[in-house]
């Protein structure tokens, strides 16, 4: 039995893989299940592979935000769609997912953040968002317990929260009640294609025939692909993350700022971190990539942390190619269970008790860290991959694919079935970063 620093609902995969089916979705994070559920309930049928455990990487390590304030502009229809699905998630799979629609708030310390959430406030007034920047009677009331000094607020009061390491099983044994196959310690090593297209798939258990596969590895995605002779551009990026009990007097609702995030947990405890500050441990791809990302990195490098460690050495050893009979790293690593980094809990309560003086009677519980899959402009890729007929990805969600899993899941299913998309699928295509690997016309 696999141990981990998050205690994630046990889920018991099922006994037995099918010979065959429809689809078969690689990968049982939020954005798999939500895909395999989705399926299932149109009567397609699927079956789900997951090399370690539902949820054990990064859907079960964020925050538990679901928000839509703050998104890129390209992303925000998709984010809203997801909070309204996100509103209707525990009636729809008779479970409890943790959601609460309890609002989010973004406070600003200096003017540099304040014009920045001002400025996105009109992006939202653009699509129709509650968001809009709080009076000081307002930040009053709702921030109690806050040391001042803020030089505005911005709110949406759509915004919600869930747990993620409660919601994501969850939705795995709701896609299982709807005829779902959903394996686990089980990894899928090579995709098989007949005239083209293709046909199947090999695990370490066995093979399915299918005509469709879906990609939905997370962090993994990249090397899977690679072994597929595919260029996926993805980085990994690490969050930190603690829990800490002993805080009263707070808002429920997620609040965030400059260099610290907190959210309220149905147990009662705070969920907290240092926000825009991720670590990137350099690694070859990053070598690779670097052409691609560095835009990214010129504009965004306040956030980020860069760091040479083990890591660089682990992921140049790896192996990039293998045959369906061999042994694959998906195997050799059931779940990427970074330790935690040290100081960084520390960290995120003097910063967070600097605005909120309760934090400093915080007791820490537990500290853990996930890895985030990334794309060149953290938007993901939700698409076909249209020169291998059948083959689909939905990976590079860049940190949000807890909130938006529900309609990533649904636009994915969409494209599969051929249904009328809730969103503009062109966003999410795979020839914005490969026009390689785009539709030929």
């Amino acid at each position: 039995m696999t141990t981990l620093s998050i205690p994630v609902t046990p889920f018991r995969g099922d006994a037995d893989l099918p010979a065959q089916a429809d689809v078969v979705v690689i990968g049982g994070g939020i954005v798999g299940v939500t895909t395999a559920l989705e399926l299932a309930e149109r009567g397609i049928s699927v079956v789900l592979c997951e090399k370690g455990v539902i949820a054990g990487e990064q859907s079960s390590r964020n925050w538990g935000w679901t928000r839509q304030m703050g998104r890129d502009e390209r992303e925000l229809p998709l984010c809203m769609h997801s909070v309204e699905m996100w509103s209707q998630m525990n009636a729809r799979i008779g479970r409890e997912t943790g959601w609460r629609r309890t609002g989010i708030c973004y406070l600003s310390y200096n003017q540099r953040d304040l014009r920045g959430w001002q400025a996105w406030e009109q992006i939202g007034r653009r699509h129709g968002l509650d968001a809009r920047m709080l009076s000081a009677a307002e930040i009053a009331d709702k921030l109690p317990g806050q040391n001042g000094g803020m030089l505005g607020v911005l709110h949406t009061a759509s915004d919600g929260r869930a747990e993620p390491w409660i919601a994501v099983p969850a939705m795995a044994e709701a896609a299982r009640d709807k005829g779902a196959a959903i394996v686990t310690g089980c990894a899928v090593r090579a995709v098989e294609t007949s005239a083209g297209r293709i046909s199947g798939v090999v695990t370490e258990r066995g093979a399915v025939r299918c005509q469709t596969v879906v990609v939905a590895g997370g962090i993994w995605s990249r090397l899977f692909l690679c072994n597929m002779g595919l260029d996926f551009p993805q980085l990994k990026l690490i969050g930190p993350v603690a829990c800490v009990d002993g805080v009263e007097g707070l808002t429920d609702m997620p609040v965030g700022a400059g260099d610290f995030a907190y959210r309220k947990r149905l147990d009662g405890g705070f969920t907290v971190a240092v926000r825009n500050k991720n670590l990137a441990p350099l690694t070859p791809d990053h070598f690779r990539l670097l052409t691609e990302f560095l835009p990214t990195f010129l504009t965004s490098w306040r956030e980020l942390s860069l760091r040479v460690n083990g890591s660089f050495v682990q992921d140049l050893l790896r192996r990039r190619s293998w045959q369906p009979d061999q042994t694959t790293p998906f195997e050799a690593v059931r779940v990427m269970d970074p330790a935690p980094y040290p100081g960084f809990a520390r960290q995120a309560l003097r910063n967070l008790t600097r605005a909120f003086p309760g934090f400093a009677k915080a007791k820490l519980r537990r500290e853990w860290a996930g890895v985030m899959d990334a794309t060149p402009d953290a938007i993901p890729v939700i698409s076909p991959v249209h020169t291998v007929p059948g083959l689909h990805v939905a990976s590079g969600f860049s940190g949000h694919g807890f909130g938006i899993g529900p309609g990533a899941g649904q636009l994915m299913a969409d494209l599969i079935t051929g249904d009328p998309t809730r969103v503009d699928p062109k966003v999410f295509d795979i020839s914005r970063l490969r026009p390689a690997y785009g539709a030929q016309h």
